[in-house]
C-alpha cells in the first residue's frame, strides 16, 4: 500500500539545496572536484584564488606537473613558459570539472589584464583554443573577465565577433550591471558577500537580516532591471557569506555557492520559496539607462563601495596569480634541473 505525502511534508523532507534547485541553477564555486561530485551542481566556476588553493592539494599535483611540462615544451622565455603553464593549468582544471557537470565551467582571464582590452581578448581566445584542442566546445565555457570598462568592452568583442560566452565578474555597482547588459554579456556575477563585508567594515551596522543585506538588495535590483527590460544577460549571484543570503535570492537565474555553504544547505530542511521572479520584475519601478564610457565611469565612481571592492578584488586575484606563478617557477626549475 502506497502512502501519499502532502506537498508541505514533502518540502520539509527535501533539503533546502534540493528546493533551491527548483528555482535556480546551482553552480559550485570551487576548484575541488570532489565537492563538485558530491553536490551535483549544473555548472562550476573557478578563479585564481580557488585554483591556487586546489593546486596546493596533493590530489591535484599531477595537473600542475602536466601543465609545467606543457609550458616548458612550448619554449620561449621563462615568462612565456610560465604564462603558457598558467593557461594550461586553468584549462586542465576546467576539463576535469567538465567531466563531472552537465553544464558549463567558468575560466578566468588573468586579473592583471583588467585594464587592457586587447590583451583580455587575446588571452580569452587562447584559453578557448586550449579547450578546443582538448575537444571541448566553446559553448561549454564561460570566460571570466573583470567588470572594468575595458573588461566589459572585451566581453562585447568576444561575444559579437568570436561567439565566446563571457562571465563578467567582480561586479559591485548598478552601472557595471547596466554596461554589461548593453554589451551583450552572457552572464554577470555580482558579489553579494563582498558588498556585505564592505558595509560591515565601513558603517556602524554589523549585522543584517537576509532581506536587508545590501548584497541581496543589489542583486535583486539588477535581476529586476534585466527582466523588466528583457535583457538576454543572466544574473549569477556570487560570493556568499551565509545561507540566508542564498535563500533570499532563490529564483535568481544562477547562484554560485562554495562547498561549505552547499553542505549547510544540504543539511537544512527549512522551506525555500522563489524570492525573485520575472513576473515580479515587470512590476518594479526602474527606468532604463544607456551608459557611454563617460556615464559609466561617473556613475561607477559615485559608488564608493563598488570602486573600492572592484580595485580590491583585482588586487587579490592578481596577488594569488603571482603566488601561483611562484609555485610554477619553483617546480619548473626542479624539472629543468632533473629533480
Amino acid at each position: 500500500m502506497s502512502v501519499s505525502v502532502s506537498p508541505d511534508k514533502r518540502r520539509k523532507m527535501e533539503s533546502a539545496l534540493d528546493q533551491l534547485k527548483k528555482y535556480t541553477v546551482v553552480v559550485a564555486d570551487t576548484g575541488d572536484f570532489n565537492a563538485i561530485e558530491e553536490y551535483k551542481p549544473q555548472d562550476a566556476t573557478t578563479n585564481p584564488s580557488l585554483i591556487l588553493a586546489a593546486a596546493k592539494m596533493p590530489a591535484y599535483q599531477h595537473l600542475l606537473d602536466q601543465a609545467i611540462k606543457y609550458g616548458i615544451s612550448k619554449g620561449g622565455s621563462e615568462e612565456e613558459q610560465v604564462t603558457n603553464t598558467m593557461d594550461k593549468l586553468f584549462v586542465s582544471f576546467g576539463l576535469e570539472i567538465l567531466k563531472k557537470i552537465p553544464g558549463r565551467v567558468s575560466t578566468e582571464v588573468d586579473a592583471r589584464l583588467s585594464f587592457d582590452k586587447e590583451a583580455m581578448v587575446s588571452r580569452a581566445r587562447r584559453l578557448i583554443s586550449l579547450y578546443d584542442e582538448a575537444g571541448v566546445s566553446k559553448d561549454r565555457i564561460l570566460i571570466k573577465l573583470s567588470s572594468t570598462w575595458e573588461g566589459i568592452q572585451a566581453g562585447r568583442e568576444l561575444e559579437e565577433k568570436h561567439g565566446i560566452h563571457c562571465n563578467m565578474t567582480l561586479l559591485f555597482s548598478f552601472a557595471q550591471a547596466v554596461a554589461c547588459a548593453e554589451a551583450g554579456a552572457t552572464l554577470i556575477s555580482p558579489f553579494v558577500g563582498r558588498i556585505l563585508d564592505w558595509h560591515k567594515e565601513n558603517t556602524d551596522r554589523k549585522s543584517y537580516e537576509p532581506h536587508e543585506d545590501p548584497g541581496v538588495i543589489s542583486v535583486t535590483k539588477i535581476y529586476n532591471y534585466y527582466k523588466k527590460f528583457d535583457y538576454s544577460t543572466v544574473v549569477m549571484g556570487a560570493s556568499f557569506r551565509n545561507t540566508g543570503e542564498v535563500k533570499a535570492l532563490a529564483g535568481c537565474d544562477l547562484l554560485t555557492i562554495s562547498p561549505g555553504l552547499l553542505a549547510e544547505l544540504n543539511q537544512d530542511h527549512s522551506t525555500v520559496t522563489a524570492m525573485l521572479t520575472a513576473k515580479g520584475a515587470k512590476d518594479c519601478e526602474l527606468e532604463k539607462l544607456h551608459l557611454d564610457e563617460k556615464d559609466f565611469r561617473w556613475q561607477h565612481n559615485e559608488d564608493r563601495m563598488a570602486v573600492e571592492k572592484l580595485s580590491d578584488g583585482i588586487r587579490k586575484f592578481a596577488a594569488d596569480a603571482v603566488k601561483l606563478e611562484g609555485m610554477i617557477k619553483e617546480k619548473m626549475l626542479n624539472v629543468k634541473n632533473g629533480q
